[in-house]
């Protein structure tokens, strides 16, 4: 990456060099450290045919040198995902993705005892459907013989920083069930394999091959790199040259033995040593190549792709359950052809770890955001279909897809509407809805048709068309279901509209606050800025001052010539700037919202927020286009500063799952030579950061995946967004410099003061809200019944009772004619009972859960649902933590499923559906 290099070998026990062509290859991004990183699959097959027996044979008493050729073939980096696989704008990099899988068969067929692994199942898929049958044929053959093995087997080789784990498990499903349907259980991969991500998560791993010395008679050489093998026969040439002339010379004493071999049959040999493992229960974050050189502004980089790509995830899942509900209906329907298939695909390439890494160049970052607008079509024809059928009548829906920047056509123009808000969530949930509008009064119904309280707020802009008036509400909806509210504006009325009151700036003005039932936020009257927060349901008082700051990027210095960009983050000196140390301040105080709008320069401002009822305080942040004509590059962030004692502690999500404690300037596992104390003790946040001293605990989540640390005590900083002059020497070869729609960023933070014992029940269940947020659809009203003599629905519930607080439903899909895929999970861990029992195992009867159907069947799958629990098996190692715990024996009934402390159960249900009446 970044420059030609001869491809290098990454190997996990003693390292040696293997010769290769010269190519251009993030491999190389300098010369990585020797690591390779193999891990089982949740559940591995057992020996059987196409799998272990099918290994090459070893020699006991020699050392074997494993060698496993393969490409790797990014989903999207310099070129986009169509030119890559077609191989086109060769003069950006010479690769074509096509013509590795055609290559590498045809050597393959030349030589039997010739192996090689592939990974990314969104490249081959498309490639197989190309095919001819007896091609097909030949490659089922090849398969069937362990000579060409899948490893991994998701659709991408997905990044493991930037990403959730909901979106991951997607990805992987969607991978592994094209192998399934194509090559059975010969196609199953048995080891994962990510030979490129930028640093790995414990949520990701299971095992990690580590240490540079031998412990068994095993080594392992990995041939090849990014895009090798379009000349395959080059390649195998060389190989069967290297094999021979190695092996030639144990008749004179050597005992090395070389052999072709793959991921699963190293680990296989490995497996069969017995020997006693170490267990590694610390992450690889962050990563460095070099000192100076850490791999942590990809956390934060491209922050708009990040978002939408969260956005996504939450609609993806609506999508999913509704086309589960309602069945074919929801594909076939009066609005045409709905259909998750384009959305499922293109989430799961934004999961590529240049993708939603912010990794990419310009053009393809754009490509990946087209891939997804593409899907959201497909998509809302399903949501009307399904609506339309649930709902009993027609009408024309309207999907606003940019409420972010307060634009919405229908609220903006008509004079009633309709508002039908879809709860993803297994649970109840009160919402507060926010329309754009035109000035009036608004009268808002809830589908009992009873008016609702709803207000109509004014932003403190003089420019009403960027900043029009919002319609407030708060929305009641139920488990899994929708609630429909109708809008009326009240005609010849004079508007009643809130407008903020600007508040000067006053030395002797009194200290300015926002409150309601739970939480007092103040603000210091001479700067404007956020100084503390009062949880009242528990008495606690935390001074805290929030504010902006910017990191001048480094462009390399007397030290270094790393400089910051896509990939590396190196400010230039530890202490960031202030954007401005006070802010232009505006209050708007109505029954149904506070807010103080911040104002700290043309490009940097904040709204902090309050509803009636809502237990953390909400700031939601605009940043850009950040200015870069005085040549320096920003980073910019967002600081919380307590008074608490942290001890150089805090602590963050591991793919929004589990949570990680960081130490600053320290890693569990090695001594740490810091040489950037700021970018070195940034990791990745996808979902939440906290602060605590044992007793207090601050909390921040996140709407997308972010940069973030605790650079001092009490400090918690969160990077927001970043704009670069000068590429990072890292293979892009252009610096992140975003313009149009990138170059401004709206988000938000979401601020919880907690005790420390209790904090975990209002994280867990926030970031579960905040990532599967209700979904607004409007429409004009009026529609034509959907079948005659059927009532309307003004509300409905997928569910016939709430699941539990603990329980998340991760994913409700159909998996085919009469069958749904069911993924249910306990999403607290083991000591997070906040005083509620939320800890605990539960217990659930999934027979009669669902409303539109009832399950007649129900089997019990791995993870990734490519295997039968019951059925699956995985290799037995033996750890130096002790003896794994005796599985109890399996049994599976459907009234009585329980979920121990962050377990996920994934269920293959055959339903049949009801009738959906009113």
């Amino acid at each position: 990456m970044g420059a030609y290099a001869r491809a290098s070998g990454v190997c996990a026990r003693g390292c040696l060099d293997s010769a290769g062509p010269w190519t251009m290859s993030r491999a190389l991004r300098p010369p990585l450290p020797p690591l390779c990183f193999f891990l089982l699959l949740l559940a591995a097959a057992g020996a059987r045919a196409g799998g272990y027996e099918t290994c090459p044979t070893v020699q006991p008493n020699m050392l074997n040198v494993h060698l496993l050729p393969h490409t790797h073939d990014d989903v999207g980096w310099l070129k986009t995902v169509d030119q890559y696989f077609y191989g086109i704008k060769n003069d950006i990099q010479h690769a074509g993705v096509q013509y590795i899988l055609d290559s590498v068969i045809s050597a393959l067929l030349a030589d039997p005892t010739r192996r090689f692994i592939y990974v990314e199942i969104a490249f081959f898929s498309r490639w197989w459907h190309q095919q001819t049958n007896a091609t097909q044929e030949v490659v089922r053959d090849l398969v069937r013989q362990g000579r060409l093995e899948f490893a991994n087997g998701g659709w991408v080789m997905n990044d493991e920083a930037a990403t959730h784990y909901g979106a991951i498990v997607d990805q992987m499903t969607l991978g592994l069930r094209f192998l399934e349907d194509t090559f059975g259980n010969d196609g199953r991969p048995r080891v994962a394999w990510h030979i490129d991500p930028f640093g790995h998560s414990r949520e990701q791993a299971s095992l990690f091959a580590q240490g540079r010395y031998y412990r068994t008679n095993h080594t392992v050489m990995t041939m090849g790199s990014d895009f090798q093998y379009e000349n395959a026969n080059m390649w195998f040439k060389n190989l069967d040259k290297l094999i021979r002339l190695v092996n030639a010379q144990q008749a004179k004493g050597s005992s090395v033995h070389v052999l072709y071999s793959t991921p699963a049959c190293y680990l296989w040999e490995l497996n069969k040593a017995n020997l006693t493992w170490s267990v590694k229960h610390d992450d690889f974050f962050p990563y460095a190549d070099g000192p100076h050189q850490f791999w942590t502004g990809y956390f934060s980089s491209r922050p708009a792709l990040k978002r939408y790509e969260r956005l996504s995830y939450n609609f993806l899942q609506v999508c999913n359950q509704l086309e589960a509900l309602v069945g074919l209906a929801a594909n076939v329907g009066p609005y045409g052809s709905g259909d998750s298939a384009p959305l499922n695909e293109a989430m799961a390439v934004l999961q590529h770890h240049d993708a939603v890494s912010g990794t990419s160049r310009q053009h393809v970052a754009n490509d990946y955001a087209r891939q997804l607008a593409a899907g959201w079509g497909p998509c809302e024809v399903l949501l009307s279909n399904a609506l339309a059928r649930l709902r009993g009548f027609k009408d024309h829906f309207t999907f606003c897809q940019q409420l972010n920047i307060s634009i919405c056509p229908l609220s903006q123009t008509a004079a009633r509407f309709q508002v039908i808000v879809y709860n993803p969530l297994g649970r109840k949930v009160n919402w507060m809805v926010r329309l754009p509008v035109s000035e009036g009064v608004f009268v808002v119904k809830d589908p009992n048709g009873r008016t609702v309280p709803s207000d109509v707020v004014i932003f403190p802009s003089s420019d009403s068309q960027a900043h029009p008036p919002e319609l407030l509400f708060s929305a009641s909806l139920p488990a899994l279901g929708f609630s429909t509210y109708s809008v009326a504006q009240v005609p010849r009325w004079k508007p009643q509209a809130r407008a903020p009151q600007p508040i000067p700036r006053r030395s002797w003005s009194p200290a300015l606050t926002i409150e309601n039932e739970h939480i007092r936020a103040t603000f210091d009257p001479d700067t404007g800025l956020l100084m503390e927060i009062m949880n009242m349901n528990q008495q606690l008082l935390l001074p805290v001052r929030q504010t902006f700051f910017w990191y001048n990027a480094s462009i390399g210095d007397n030290e270094s010539d790393q400089a910051s960009g896509a990939y590396i983050f190196r400010p230039n000196q530890q202490k960031p700037l202030p954007v401005s140390r006070w802010a232009q301040i505006h209050l708007v105080k109505t029954p149904l919202v506070q807010e103080v709008h911040q104002n700290f320069s043309a490009w940097c401002s904040q709204v902090v927020r309050l509803y009636p009822g809502q237990r953390h305080l909400e700031l939601e942040w605009s940043v850009g286009p950040i200015p870069v004509g005085d040549t320096w590059g920003k980073e910019v962030i967002s600081r919380f500063d307590t008074p608490l004692e942290t001890k150089g502690r805090f602590y963050t999500d591991s793919n929004g799952r589990e949570i990680l404690e960081r130490r600053r300037d320290y890693r569990p596992t090695w001594k740490l030579n810091q040489t950037e104390p700021v970018a070195g003790n940034y990791y990745p946040v996808n979902t939440r950061i906290y602060i605590t001293d044992g007793n207090m605990q601050l909390t921040v989540l996140t709407d997308r995946s972010q940069g973030g640390s605790s650079l001092r005590d009490g400090s918690l900083e969160l990077m927001v967004h970043r704009r670069l002059l000068k590429d990072d020497g890292r293979g892009v070869s252009e610096p992140l410099m975003e313009n149009g729609s990138g170059a401004w960023v709206r988000g938000r933070h979401l601020v919880l003061l907690d005790t420390a014992q209790a904090a975990a029940a209002g994280h867990r269940l926030l970031a579960e809200q905040e990532v599967l947020a209700p979904q607004v659809v409007l429409a004009p009203g009026g529609g034509a019944a959907y079948n005659l003599g059927a009532p309307p629905r003004t509300q409905f519930s997928g569910l016939r009772r709430d699941l539990p607080p603990s329980v998340h439903l991760l994913t409700l899909a159909s998996w085919g004619p009469e069958m749904v895929l069911l993924r249910l999970e306990h999403q607290f861990a083991v000591g997070e009972d906040s005083g509620r029992n939320l800890s605990a195992p539960v217990t659930l009867n999934l027979r009669d859960l669902f409303s539109t159907f009832t399950i007649t069947r129900l089997q019990e799958t791995t993870l990734v649902a490519n295997q039968l629990r019951e059925a699956a098996s995985r290799l037995k190692w033996t750890t130096n933590t002790g003896p794994t715990p005796h599985q109890t024996p399996y049994q599976l009934d459907p009234a009585n499923i329980t979920l121990e402390p962050m377990e996920i159960r994934t269920f293959l249900a055959s339903v049949q559906w009801k009738e959906v009446d009113g």
